[in-house]
């Protein structure tokens, strides 16, 4: 007999919450935090000065906003450009900006694609979202967005970024939970990035430590072996 784990709304925020902060925290090589408590609302609105959102549809249905202040949108966008390579000088001053806009947009895709990943492994469901869409919001107006949700819950969470700009999510969604009935495993994550630097160091010790005869010019068909066998090994652990 298993003990039932239940998964609640809340605690499917708090995987939202937990993308959120990984994705612009690692993007933009900086600290982003969100607050330990969360707050009840009536209803999810767009509000100044950068509001993006996306409906999502699946296994459960809801609604991702992400209000930033001016701030904070510039602060976010700055470190991801730096962090990508690009010089300072290139760069945008303003919110209003439509690159500020793009990679506001782009980074909301990432934090989706994220949760969405998560949420497939650990409740064994599947949602797709919708192409998120950025609005620059004037001080005077607030935009209100129904998703058409049966009994929905409705939560905002703040964040702050490493310069202690505040940003807010709200995310609304059906009222729901997931049961866990038996027990499953669910592939562990990993970096793509940082498994092919380790084939690449292991490929540099291995060569270092074979035989200077195998390193002839002769030997095409000894170096073409170990390349193929190191090429399937990194495709398993890729899983492709």
């Amino acid at each position: 007999m298993t003990t039932d784990t239940i998964v609640t709304s809340d605690d499917i925020l708090l995987k939202l919450c937990h993308s959120v902060a990984h994705v612009l925290s690692s993007t933009s090589a900086s600290h982003v935090s969100h607050a330990g408590m969360v707050q009840s609302i009536a209803r999810t609105r767009l509000k100044p000065d950068l509001g993006c959102f996306s409906i999502f549809d699946g296994g459960f249905s809801g609604l991702v906003v992400i209000n930033f202040s001016a701030s904070a949108a510039i602060e976010i966008y700055r470190r991801y450009m730096l962090n990508m390579g690009m010089p300072e000088s290139e760069l945008a001053f303003s919110h209003t900006s439509d690159e500020v806009g793009n990679v506001m947009g782009e980074l909301m895709n990432q934090i989706l694609g994220d949760f969405i990943n998560k949420i497939s492994k650990e409740l064994q469901t599947s949602i797709s979202q919708s192409q998120p869409k950025m609005l620059t919001i004037n001080k005077e107006l607030t935009i209100s967005i129904d998703a058409n949700l049966d009994d929905a819950v409705a939560r905002r969470v703040s964040f702050k970024t490493e310069n202690n700009h505040i940003f807010y999510l709200e995310f609304a969604m059906d009222k729901t939970e997931f049961i866990k009935l038996d027990e499953f495993e669910y592939d562990e994550e990993f970096d793509p990035d940082s498994l092919l630097e380790q084939h690449g160091n292991n490929g540099a010790s291995n060569d270092s430590d074979v035989s200077p005869w195998s390193k002839m010019k002769d030997k095409p068909a000894i170096a073409s072996l170990t390349t193929d066998a190191n090429a399937d090994d990194l495709l398993d652990q890729l899983g492709l």
